[in-house]
C-alpha cells in the first residue's frame, strides 16, 4: 500500500501535468472538433494505455532500457507528429457543407489508436514524468503490485476525468457550427492545432 501523502503528491502532479495543454490535449480538441466526441474514443483509449505503460515501466525499473531504446521513442515521435500532420491537412482542406458530420473525412479506429499510441509513448513530457518524476515521489523499490494497483487507478481516474472535460468543452463548442463560414473557421482552427501539436513534438 502506498502512503496517503505520497498519493496525493503523485496525483497533484499529474493533475497538473495531464491538465495544462499540450501535444495531445490539442490533438484531441481538435479531433473532436472535426467529427465529434464518440470519434475520439480509440485515440484517447490509446493515450489513457501509453500513460499506464509508462507508469509501469517506471515502476519495473526500465528507465535504463527506455534509454537504450531511444530512437525507438524518436521514430514514434516523428509517426505520431507525421499523422498529426496528415490530419491537419485533411481538416484544412475538408469541404464546407451545411452537414457538421461532413467535416473531415472518416479516419478507422485502428488508425486513430496507432496515432494516439504513438503520440503518448513519444511524448516527451510524459517521459519525463514517469521516467524522472514519479522515482521522486513515490519509493519505487519498496513498491508491491497492491501499490502499483494504486497508482494506475489514480493515474487513469485523472486522466479520464481532465481528458473527458476537454472533450465535453470541445463538443460544446461544436454545437455552434451552423453555417458553412463557421465550420470553415473550425476546420482551419483544429488545423492549426494538430499542426502545432506535431510541431511542438518534434520540437521536444
Amino acid at each position: 500500500m502506498i502512503e496517503l501523502s505520497a498519493l496525493v503528491i503523485f496525483a497533484g502532479a499529474l493533475i497538473v501535468t495531464a491538465g495544462s495543454p499540450g501535444p495531445s490535449i490539442a490533438a484531441l480538441v481538435a479531433r473532436v472538433l472535426a467529427r465529434g466526441p464518440v470519434s475520439v474514443l480509440p485515440f484517447l483509449a490509446a493515450m489513457w494505455i501509453g500513460e499506464a505503460i509508462w507508469l509501469t515501466a517506471a515502476v519495473c525499473g526500465l528507465a535504463a532500457l527506455a534509454e537504450t531504446l531511444s530512437s525507438v521513442f524518436f521514430i514514434l515521435k516523428w509517426i505520431g507528429a507525421g499523422y498529426l500532420l496528415y490530419l491537419a491537412w485533411k481538416m484544412w482542406t475538408a469541404p464546407t457543407g451545411f452537414d457538421p458530420s461532413s467535416i473531415p473525412d472518416h479516419t478507422s479506429p485502428v488508425k486513430l489508436f496507432a496515432a494516439g499510441m504513438a503520440l503518448t509513448l513519444g511524448n516527451p513530457k510524459i517521459i519525463v514524468f514517469y521516467l524522472a518524476l514519479l522515482p521522486a515521489i513515490i519509493d519505487l523499490h519498496t513498491l508491491t503490485i497492491a501499490g502499483w494497483v494504486e497508482l494506475t487507478a489514480a493515474m487513469l481516474f485523472i486522466l479520464i476525468v481532465i481528458d473527458l472535460i476537454w472533450v465535453m468543452l470541445a463538443a460544446s463548442a461544436r454545437r455552434f457550427l451552423k453555417t458553412p463560414a463557421a465550420i470553415r473557421i473550425t476546420n482551419r482552427c483544429g488545423a492549426g492545432m494538430m499542426a502545432g501539436a506535431a510541431t511542438a513534438i518534434v520540437a521536444r
